[in-house]
């Protein structure tokens, strides 16, 4: 299960750039780029320094710690795209100038706790609503 959050107005976000926002007490990161929004941990799973506060290019954030990149679309380390390691990355849906990211709950169905931090599976989005490649917006 999730739940969707409104995190921001589509204006608060400056394009090629990115805002951190907490969440349900997670700390996430919202890109906007190239007319469409991503969202994904805030923290660089490196030493945890704010991806939001990273300069972006090229569809990457540049952690402003160590310099580590992450894909803002699907959360891959860039400088070593073999490795598992990843930030995590959060369906993500706009409708008007509201965006929203979804953040799955830490109990399943049966009610019983679980590790949120493997996030939403792909069946729980609506591929008609929803989005880990980003959410389009019009202006």
């Amino acid at each position: 299960m999730s739940t969707w959050h409104t995190v921001a107005k589509i204006q608060d976000i400056p394009a090629g750039a990115g805002r951190t926002f907490c969440v349900d007490g997670k700390l996430i990161a919202v890109f906007q780029i190239d007319d469409a929004i991503y969202a994904i941990s805030d923290l660089c799973p490196h030493m945890g320094a704010s991806l939001g506060e990273g300069d972006v290019e090229d569809g990457a954030v540049t952690c402003p710690w160590h310099a580590w990149r992450f894909c803002v679309k699907d959360g891959s380390w860039l400088d070593s795209p073999k490795s598992p390691l990843k930030a995590e990355t959060y369906a993500v849906r706009v409708e008007a100038d509201d965006i929203l990211v979804e953040i799955p709950t830490d109990r399943d169905a049966d009610g019983q706790p679980h590790d949120s931090a493997d996030g939403p599976s792909a069946d729980e989005a609506s591929p008609d609503e929803t989005s880990r490649g980003g959410a389009p917006h019009g202006d």
